[in-house]
């Protein structure tokens, strides 16, 4: 029998929690009931039919303080069928990853109709992830109880939801035996062992190894949902025949180079004004410890750079959230459009607000002095002020707040199940791990203050290895202890990152073969004429670059055998396509002659 999703049942009472949903404390009676039955409604009348109850039951409530927290699961046929619907991709018995399909779900390995453990804890929450955002208002205008927080066809009702500050957040519960063995073998253990060091050509080797095990290289993403802040009148796709948001691109173009575009030049323009104070800064400091030359005034030269390097962070954090609310704003489709609008906007304006000063001081000043003097400073503030903001302080928060949960739960009657309640509670204090681009960006500013002008500060080298070092363990310790559990986001590649690091090798190829003939040891050996210089400078880093570039075509982004299973995949679905198209033309023909049999016979 074929099982579809109008078969299934949505009112089990006791299911395996795996996300938690928190709502505001004065939400009301009417808009949490709206809110439940659209949840748990079937999939054809507009609902997500998957499994949701309070986290407290109506007497567990008079015994604790009120918490409005639910918990949302599903069954294992709605979470095999949420697979599908996904596109998940899972090893098959013949070792090669494929699309799971409900109907193909034996051919699968490790597929057992009496085991729920086939899909892992992580697929299921992003299958209910996709799920809650994928609701969408139909014919409601408001939601219920709440008549300023308007709604129209199309609109994301969790996204509305959250802007509303009906719900809280969203967040997958960790799995606690698992966290601890990752614990274990990640940070507890302190050992000197194999990093995967960011090596590009290599690195996109090994990138297409782990997503083709994890099934993300192969993953249709061509006709992705759009994502939960996308908005639009809500019409039918014309490629999917599904029913989305239409949004026209015009409409998207106007806002990206009539408001988006002309606010980043001004940022630019503003960050350019501050890095002139700063040499205002430094000129005045200088001049001070020329006129008194005393130790103090020697510590004095130190300061502009210092306070310019925390200036800068400050400006990249605000730029940040500016960045963010203008991609939004421009209305993008699908979520990899809107993280590569993002990353263009941020990466601009961090290289130049990072590294157009060292540029100045290198190129137009000429002083290596005061660019080895600004390049340590730089480096070694923001490395230090992003492990006091991103590891030290959160850590301690969470700490805190893991105290006073634990003196709560001890206070609590016995016919609670406190366990569940106090993860829930614990949890939902920790903060929320807003995804890998502060750690992209982080490594790719790293990468440029190492590589940009490594001959002139070598040492920049040595420091981050150290910071490295260091961040690796303190960032387990935050992915484990002091951040809640991030939904899995299936990706096929670190995407316009690479693009990015590359860009900057690149860049990096250029400056150094400059600062190396502008200095004075290569200057000596040609002193009477520079164009000799200047052509031997050029000619070495067209050199360096071409082996760059040979070293990139010579070695394949994907290892052979992945090649080899890609290559394979691609045939067998095109063999199926074309058993399909037969078997359609075999059904039609003999329709025909049927027809024409029935007429020979009437005559």
């Amino acid at each position: 029998m074929k099982v579809t999703l109008s078969t299934l049942d949505t009112c089990e009472g006791s299911f395996t929690p795996l996300v938690v949903l928190e709502l505001a404390q004065d939400v009301k009676e009417e808009t949490k009931e709206w809110l439940k039955n659209r949840i748990v409604t079937k999939k054809k009348d507009g609902g997500a039919q998957l499994l949701f109850r309070p986290l407290l039951n109506k007497y567990e409530k008079g015994t604790v303080e009120n918490q409005n927290l639910y918990l949302v699961g599903a069954s294992n046929i709605r979470l095999l069928l949420g697979a599908e619907a996904v596109g998940l991709v899972k090893e098959c018995s013949d070792n090669t990853m494929r699309a799971f399909t409900y109907g193909t779900r034996h051919n699968f390995k490790g597929f057992d109709d009496n085991n729920d453990d086939f899909l892992t804890m992580a697929e299921c929450q992003f299958i209910i992830k996709h799920e809650l955002e994928n609701l969408r208002a139909r014919d409601e205008k408001m939601i219920p109880g709440y008549p300023q927080a308007k709604l129209y066809p199309g609109k994301s009702l969790l996204r509305r939801l959250l802007t509303s500050g009906i719900v809280v957040q969203v967040f997958p519960l960790h799995d606690n035996e698992a966290l601890k063995k990752l614990e274990d073998s990640w940070y507890t253990r302190f050992s000197l062992q194999f990093q995967p060091i960011v090596i590009l050509e290599v690195w996109k080797r090994g990138c297409a190894n782990m997503t083709y095990r994890w099934g993300t290289l192969v993953m249709k993403r061509q006709f992705e949902e759009p994502r939960p802040g996308y908005h639009g009148v809500l019409g039918v796709n014309a490629v999917t025949g599904r029913e989305e948001p239409l949004y026209p691109s015009y409409k998207r173009q106007l806002r990206i180079y009539l408001v988006s575009l002309p606010f980043v030049c001004l940022c630019l323009y503003f960050s350019l004004y501050v890095m002139m104070i700063y040499f205002d800064l430094e000129a005045w400091a200088l001049d001070l410890h020329e006129n008194s030359g005393s130790e103090w005034t020697s510590i004095l030269l130190y300061v502009p750079s210092i306070i310019y390097a925390i200036v800068i962070e400050v400006m990249n954090r605000l730029y940040r959230y500016a960045a963010e609310f203008l991609t939004s704003w421009e209305n993008h489709r699908l979520e990899s459009a809107y993280q590569n609008h993002l990353i263009l906007k941020v990466l601009v304006f961090n290289f130049l607000n990072c590294f157009a000063s060292l540029f100045y001081i290198a190129f137009v000043l000429q002083d290596m002095k005061l660019l080895r003097q600004s390049l340590a400073t730089l480096l070694i503030t923001s490395q230090i002020l992003n492990q006091l903001m991103e590891s030290l302080l959160p850590y301690w928060l969470q700490r805190k707040h893991h105290v006073q949960v634990k003196k709560k739960v001890q206070a609590l009657k016995a016919d609670i199940d406190a366990t569940l309640y106090e993860q829930v509670v614990l949890e939902k204090e920790m903060g929320t791990y807003l995804g890998t681009f502060d750690d992209y960006l982080e490594l790719f500013l790293q990468f440029g203050y190492v590589s940009l002008f490594s001959c002139v500060y070598p040492l920049a080298a040595a420091f981050a290895v150290l910071n490295n070092f260091t961040e690796v363990n303190s960032d387990a310790l935050k992915m484990c202890r002091v951040f809640k559990r991030p939904f899995a986001e299936p990706s096929a590649s670190i995407g316009v990152w690479q693009l990015a690091f590359e860009t900057m090798s690149v860049i990096s190829v250029v400056t150094n073969c400059a600062l190396i003939g502008m200095s004075p040891q290569v200057n000596a050996l040609f002193p009477e004429s520079k164009a000799d210089l200047i052509l031997i400078v050029v000619a070495v880093e067209h050199a360096l670059l071409a082996l760059k570039f040979i070293l990139a075509f010579a070695i394949p982004d994907k290892p052979r055998h992945i090649q080899v299973k890609l290559a394979r995949l691609e045939f067998e679905s095109l063999e199926a396509l074309k058993q399909q198209q037969m078997k359609l033309v075999a059904e039609n023909l003999k329709e025909d002659g049927q027809d024409g049999g029935g007429k020979a016979t009437a005559t």
